[in-house]
């Protein structure tokens, strides 16, 4: 199995439960070491104002744009080799657009999922 540099940056709040066992698990899938994790606890500099960051999940491929939302979660998948397969699906618009929504809804109930995985 080849590893290969960092080809995708996400960043993650270590102090949210939720985000912490996301980010192990992606950690696990992460075999070729493409995804540098940054947390936004210890991170040194931030490409945009750290409170965006933590308000949404953000991904920068190198050499492109940073996303965010499910654009940012189909980046992140595109580099994992199980999860590939959906990242690519994600490039459809129309998937895109359904998995944008399902993230929304999400985001809803994030504040409920952090309070119970802290319990």
């Amino acid at each position: 199995m080849q590893h290969q540099q960092p080809q995708v940056r996400v960043w993650f709040d270590s102090q949210c439960p939720l985000c912490r066992k996301e980010i192990a698990f992606m950690r696990r899938l992460d075999w070729r070491h493409r995804v540098d994790f940054i947390d936004l606890d210890t991170a040194q500099d931030c490409p945009i104002e750290p409170a965006l960051l933590l308000a949404r999940f953000h991904a920068q491929e190198l050499g492109r744009p940073m996303v965010d939302g499910a654009a940012a979660f189909a980046v992140l998948w595109r580099h994992l080799p199980l999860l590939r397969a959906l990242g690519e699906l994600a490039r459809i618009p129309t998937v895109l657009a359904l998995l944008e929504r399902a993230y929304l809804k999400f985001l809803r109930l994030r504040p409920r999922l952090q309070k119970f995985l802290a319990s």
